[in-house]
């Protein structure tokens, strides 16, 4: 990387070790290149995760199945509690993403990656949650936000709460100003850029007290993208791993 990441907090357990190579590392060079917004919508399509998110989705797999944390199961899509935008735009033949750096001044998950998006207000669902905390964030102009599909709900290690990821497409690069109050940075990656094998890397980690169903060691993958001098990791790495995973070999992992 060119530069240093700036510094964030990540809990790294005494007990982790290397994790598996990125799920897409096998794919030929030239799938992981000229990663198109239609590519992306037909790879979708074709699993189902075309249009608003169905009632009755399962949460991320990437944890280990029905994760139970502390001893309490994740609650069901009904208990959503924050939507987030996967927002795409093209430009010289390549989709790319937009994400954020949240202000270090900020109460929980200071100075990590996201998605724009945020809890959902009173009424609200995750789709027009994620529309309004992009707007909020960024000023991203909702009119210029076509909802096009969704990705697996995730849920954060701090909290069993569900978040779903809405994937948009913008008619091309958004005039975006973060807002200082919650948003360091804004900027956009390629998917090509993040579907490079050598800006990934995966670990496993083993939580005391953290009880995975299916693994025999209680261990969960926790990925990681170095990529733009950021360092993404945790629920957005895992939105973005299943994103990629689906644009490059046209299945989601679960």
């Amino acid at each position: 990387m060119s530069r240093p990441v700036p510094p964030q907090v990540i809990p790294r357990p005494v007990l982790w070790r290397p994790g598996e190579p990125a799920p897409w590392a096998g794919a030929p060079a030239e799938q992981r290149t000229g990663i198109t917004i239609p590519r992306v919508l037909r790879a979708l399509d074709l699993l189902g995760q075309r249009g608003p998110v169905p009632d009755d989705v399962g949460g991320d797999v990437l944890l280990g199945g029905a994760t139970i944390v502390n001893e309490s199961e994740v609650p069901a899509l009904g208990h959503v509690n924050a939507g987030v935008l996967a927002a795409l735009f093209e430009e010289d033949g390549e989709a790319r993403l937009i994400l954020t750096r949240r202000s270090a001044r900020l109460r929980t998950h200071k100075g990590e990656v996201s998605f724009p998006g945020g809890r959902l207000n009173e009424g609200e669902d995750a789709a027009a949650a994620a529309r309004r905390e992009a707007h909020e964030e960024v000023d991203l102009d909702p009119g210029l936000v076509t909802m096009v599909g969704w990705l697996h709900p995730v849920t954060t290690l701090a909290s069993p709460a569900l978040i779903v990821p809405l994937v948009a497409a913008l008619p091309g690069r958004p005039h975006l100003v973060a807002s200082p109050r919650e948003v360091e940075r804004v900027f956009d990656v390629a998917l090509a850029e993040l579907a490079d094998p050598a800006v990934f890397h995966e670990e496993r980690w083993q939580v005391p007290g953290r009880i995975i169903p299916g693994s025999p060691d209680n261990s969960f993958a926790v990925r990681f993208f170095e990529v733009s001098g950021e360092l993404i990791w945790g629920a957005t790495a895992r939105m973005i791993s299943e994103l990629i995973t689906i644009a490059v070999t046209g299945h989601n992992g679960f």
